[in-house]
């Protein structure tokens, strides 16, 4: 059986050795004195090559954002419940999810709108969804841990081959099969975009004529699963025109989450590169102060519920390169200090574009970059935010701290192709341990590159497709008060636990 190391384990197993050797008659030597019990030695962070920038981290003790439990989600095709991908039998996905803890599976994308409830179905059959293909996918979720937002088709009203009676009828037998693992319905996906050229009401659509198809699907609903949780718009973009003036229409009376979907460009131009993906992206801030200003106002939480690098399925051989995972790093983070209650990241499939579990059918081919980047962020464990202040010579460089309720986690991640950063960390309390765990890629002795899509390890170490990880111990920094020091090598990112 797999053994799932929790945060806990992987993170404070090296404080412990720090915490022997501050005892008296103790050091971090291997030398053992008569009467003492043997000391084990400390392991330093070995010292990068390459020229090496000095920073300056400081970090108070003002709140900027709440990182809440399962902020860190996954987003999958509404077509993949009728393949044979989630079932209790697929073990290694299983594990690969409950590696990130506990969080939301969305099941939504375009395919909702071409997906149609077919109660006598026989099941894994294109285009339906049958009985037997939900419970599997309840099965599924049930044995991760997770919980899951469940997407219904909305788009296909526009021909007819769906009816508010069908959407109903599917939300009801969902509700039967997912009980206290179902988080919300979600209707429809990116109705924003309807209106557009080849789409289900293609010049003819308005946000009024959305609320008022919506209400329809609403109502049928509530009437055959009562008091089920709805959620929505799911739009593509336009958050002060569509997302938020829905949110308005709808109240915290008929939704319980409010939906937007992000993605920072078209992965078909080529002006989508890996530079891009990990330059700071100021609309996307701008975007989220807006929709954190819009929930608030209307009193729902909000979340990131289909996100990734490029749309269109990703830019080949860069969404799926390891600038993807320092990029979901800062994405995350960034959600958080917009009080989102997390973002859920799309994929699926085994192509060059994005993905953060590769699958071919039912099959796990490999954990990729982007998961990496989710597991790191998800080891920092959840809390408060604290602002911090990096100063780093004008690299491109970030710096995020989290309270928890076991200490005070750090995470630096460095973007520059050539320097190393030494950082001088202060912090609003005395230091008794810190440890620190690094992502970093490799390819046979290479330099770390954006554009690899392979060789990505956290402290050493692989996510297997069993979600097998063992990484190498733990660094242990040196501290003197308030003060530790690190490095932070190029194109790395590192988590630091302060206790």
């Amino acid at each position: 059986m797999n053994k799932i190391l929790t945060r806990r384990q992987l993170l404070h197993g090296a404080a412990t050795l720090a915490a022997a050797s501050a005892l008296p008659g103790c050091s971090g030597s291997s030398t053992q004195s008569a009467g003492n019990p043997p000391t084990a030695p400390l392991t330093p962070q070995p010292t990068p090559t390459g020229p090496i920038t000095q920073a300056t981290l400081t970090v108070t003790s003002t709140a900027a954002g709440t990182i809440g439990p399962a902020f860190a989600g996954l987003s999958y095709e509404k077509n993949t419940i009728y393949t044979p991908l989630f079932s209790a039998s697929n073990t290694n996905l299983i594990a690969l999810f409950k590696r990130l803890g506990s969080s939301i599976l969305r099941i939504g994308g375009n395919s909702v709108d071409k997906t149609v409830w077919t109660p006598n179905g026989p099941g894994q059959t294109s285009g339906q969804v049958a009985p037997t293909d939900v419970a599997a996918l309840a099965a599924f979720v049930k044995a991760t841990g997770w919980q899951v937002l469940y997407g219904i088709n909305l788009g296909g009203s526009a021909t007819g081959v769906q009816t508010p009676a069908l959407a109903a009828a599917e939300v009801a037998y969902a509700v039967q099969q997912f009980g206290s693992s179902l988080l919300g319905i979600e209707i429809g996906n990116e109705c924003d975009l309807y209106g557009d050229s080849g789409h289900y009401y293609a010049g003819n659509w308005s946000l009024t004529q959305f609320e008022a198809l919506w209400s329809t699907y609403r109502t049928a609903i509530l009437a055959a699963a009562p008091g089920v949780p709805i959620t929505g718009p799911a739009s593509a973009t336009n958050e002060s025109t569509w997302t938020i003036p829905f949110g308005q229409f709808a109240t915290k009376s008929e939704i319980t989450l409010l939906t937007q979907h992000y993605y920072r460009a078209n992965g078909q131009l080529p002006t989508s590169t890996v530079n891009l993906l990990v330059s700071p992206d100021p609309n996307f801030v701008s975007d989220l102060a807006k929709l954190q200003a819009g929930a608030q106002s209307i009193g729902v939480p909000y979340r990131i519920a289909e996100c990734n690098s490029f749309y269109n399925g990703g830019a080949p051989g860069i969404s799926d390169s390891y600038a993807s995972a320092l990029w979901i790093i800062d994405f995350l983070f960034n959600c958080a200090q917009a009080n989102a209650t997390g973002a859920n990241f799309h994929g699926g499939g085994n192509s060059t574009g994005y993905t953060p579990i590769a699958n071919s059918g039912a099959t796990i081919v490999e954990a990729r970059p982007e998961y990496y980047g989710m597991l790191l962020f998800t080891l920092a464990g959840t809390g408060t935010l604290q602002q911090t202040q990096l100063t780093a010579g004008g690299l491109n460089a970030t710096a995020y701290a989290v309270k928890t309720t076991s200490g005070t986690s750090l995470v630096l991640v460095n973007k520059d192709a050539t320097q190393n950063l030494s950082v001088t960390i202060q912090t609003p309390q005395t230091i008794a341990n810190s440890t620190l765990i690094a992502m970093t890629q490799s390819t046979a002795g290479a330099a770390p590159s954006l554009s690899a899509t392979e060789g990505v390890t956290i402290q050493s170490a692989s996510v297997a497709i069993d979600g097998t990880f063992n990484p190498a111990t733990s660094y242990t920094l040196t501290n003197t008060g308030s003060q530790t020091t690190c490095y932070v090598p190029a194109l790395s990112a590192v988590l630091i636990n302060l206790t």
